[in-house]
């Protein structure tokens, strides 16, 4: 099974389940709200939206490799839990780059739209 492979399912099964083994032990990563380095930190990561949101879905809509990088685009749905149950939609494009032993070292997230849009679906769907 190639890495593409493996991303393939884990984006169909995000955030359950995820193949951390494919990531290095000092992996970068940023998205427009977080930034860190370290396995433990991006799996507590994938684990906060494992719990804090419901029916957490991520469409990939492409994947390709060129050389030692890797460049997704997707949208990420959840349902927050509000009482109003709000369903938010994040369209976004991925850049993860390997190491020399094949390994994601780097995972920045880039979100087709801002913050402040994310957070006006909570209210104004």
């Amino acid at each position: 099974m190639t890495i593409l492979d493996i991303l393939r399912d884990d984006y169909k099964r995000f955030p359950d389940n995820q193949t951390f083994e494919i990531y290095a032990s000092d992996v970068y990563f940023k998205d427009p709200l977080n930034e860190f380095r370290g396995l433990p930190q991006y799996q507590k990561t994938i684990q906060f939206i494992q719990t804090w949101f419901q029916d957490v879905q991520m469409d990939l809509h492409d994947i390709q490799q060129q050389d030692q990088q890797i460049n997704t685009e997707w949208t990420l749905h959840w349902t927050t839990p509000l009482p109003w149950k709000p369903r938010i939609a994040i369209p976004g494009r991925s850049e993860l780059k390997l190491n020399q032993d094949n390994l994601v070292c780097s995972h920045i997230d880039y979100w087709h739209c801002s913050r402040l849009d994310v957070l006006k679906q909570h209210f104004f769907h």
